[in-house]
């Protein structure tokens, strides 16, 4: 059993009460680690020891921030195989997407901003005075400033590598940070405070507190010496999260849910490499369909219709849940217990409404699972056609292994259906017409589409989404932008 603790000025340390929350290894349903049960004096501490280390933090050279990233990196890359064992014990990814994909990509966070910080520029303006009487020639130049302690607070489904995205740009721009990692998958965000320590930080720079919601992330939230929050989870949780936030007039960006189609035009290609149906089943599947960027969403060109929902039919039929750990598994367990409850509830209710299971639809049976994974949370790929669209299987998340199928008439019946719920985090379209590529790809409510590929992420583009997915962007320039403060300097010339 492991026990956690949280990292407040360069300690690890109990709660102030010692109360622990069980960790739940997924694939066996049993406990395997306790972690601590925040509140709000473990927030104000760990805010304290950030607000205290945040002058000499901001004042520090950028080239030093960013040694120290690039050190923090290099120690993700050094302790690959035990992070990566964590990621898939505490999520139930299978071990092989874990090291393929979760911790290289964390790596590559440290690394993107610690070099990012060493190229920006400033804007600066040369005024001749407007031609107003009395204007006055002057040089307008921007200085951004880092803003201060922000508080980071990431979800369960990629704990390491969303946590990362935050933490990366938010240390190298000069903030001190307050993280809050879900207490559903903590244990890899702990290592990674144990590598932030060895890797030289000073301390009060980093700071981890775990704990739920309510308990430790509310605290952080509404926290006067908190000008920053980053928040990546549910829209429910973010629409609380942006009301506190304009209470108090603190800047924050959230990251939220997704219902995002995938679309399929009669011309796309459903036989090379990459071809439409397989990544159709990629997106659909992968991390048992626990991102928020999966295609849950599959229209088709009624002309393939038949065709593309036989094979993705035939795909989903191809992955057999098993036990994450072992290097050969490509499907593993949902994350937890609500959640799996979750997948099985939207899913019935999608069958008492007259929706065809055309694959998956149940629990895994308990007979087709390694003897140590038959208490596990697993749950069959799952395709369902036949649902009318504003049923909640179409319309809300659902964050599992389930894609609905329906057909479409033509381009301007595609985007209906594609802009039909409250999302717009993400889309994809496979086409071999470049024009209408362009043109759907204009006309979906959508923060980031995908023409002819999924998932292809540049961490230099802005990522985030548009009505209920949420407010801001991360990466890239954005990201830099959100952390730092701008401040123009105008003097006469």
């Amino acid at each position: 059993m492991l026990t956690l603790e949280n990292l407040i000025a360069g300690r690890h340390a109990p709660c102030t009460s010692g109360g622990t929350l069980p960790v739940f290894e997924p694939a066996t349903g049993e406990p395997y680690a306790a972690v601590p049960d925040s509140a709000a004096a473990d927030a104000d501490h760990a805010v304290a020891a950030a607000h205290a280390a945040f002058p000499a933090w901001s004042a520090t050279p950028i080239s030093e921030r960013s040694r120290l990233l690039l050190r923090l990196a290099d120690l993700i890359d050094d302790h690959h195989d035990a992070l990566a064992h964590a990621e898939s014990r505490d999520t139930g990814k299978p071990i092989s997407l874990a090291r393929a994909v979760d911790i290289p990509r964390s790596a590559s966070n440290f690394r993107h901003f610690a070099t990012a910080i060493l190229h920006t520029t400033s804007e600066s303006h040369d005024f001749d005075g407007g031609g107003i009487p009395g204007g006055l020639p002057a040089l307008n130049y921007t200085k951004r400033a880092p803003r201060g302690v922000a508080a980071c607070i990431s979800p369960w489904n990629l704990p390491l590598y969303l946590l990362s995205w935050k933490l990366a740009p938010a240390l190298a721009t000069g903030n001190t940070v307050v993280a809050k990692p879900s207490e559903v998958t903590p244990v890899t965000a702990w290592m990674l405070g144990k590598l932030a320590v060895e890797a030289g930080f000073p301390p009060g720079v980093l700071n981890i507190i775990h704990g739920t919601g309510p308990g430790a992330g509310a605290p952080l939230v509404g926290h006067p010496n908190v000008p920053a929050v980053t928040f990546t989870g549910s829209t429910p949780v973010g629409r609380w999260i942006g009301e506190q936030c304009g209470r108090s007039l603190k800047r924050c960006s959230l990251e939220l849910g997704g219902k995002n189609p995938f679309l399929i035009f009669d011309d796309a290609d459903l036989d090379g490499p990459g071809n439409a149906i397989e990544t159709a089943a990629r997106a659909a599947f992968t991390n048992q369909g626990q991102i928020c960027l999966c295609g849950s969403r599959l229209l088709v060109h009624e002309s393939i219709y038949d065709r593309v929902v036989a094979g993705l039919v035939e795909r989903a039929l191809a992955l057999r849940p098993a036990d994450p750990i072992d290097p050969g598994t490509r499907f593993g367990s949902i994350t937890s217990k609500a959640q799996f409850d979750k997948v099985v509830r939207v899913v019935d209710e999608a069958r008492a409404s007259g929706g065809k299971i055309l694959a998956g639809g149940r629990p895994t049976a308990a007979g087709d699972l390694p003897s140590r994974c038959r208490a596990g949370w697993f749950y069959e790929p799952t395709v369902i056609a036949g649902l009318d669209a504003s049923c909640p299987a179409e319309q809300e998340e659902i964050f599992g292994p389930v894609v609905t199928v329906r057909p479409f008439k033509d381009e301007l019946h595609a985007v209906a259906l594609a802009n039909g719920t409250s999302y717009g985090l993400a889309a994809t379209v496979f086409t071999r017409d470049i024009g209408r590529a362009h043109r759907v790809s204009a006309a979906i409510d959508a923060g980031i589409v995908w023409v002819n590929c999924w998932m292809v992420r540049d961490l230099r583009t802005p990522f985030g989404g548009t009505k209920h997915s949420g407010i801001g962007r991360e990466g890239g320039s954005e990201a830099l932008r959100f952390f730092t403060e701008p401040k123009n300097i105008c003097v006469r010339v």
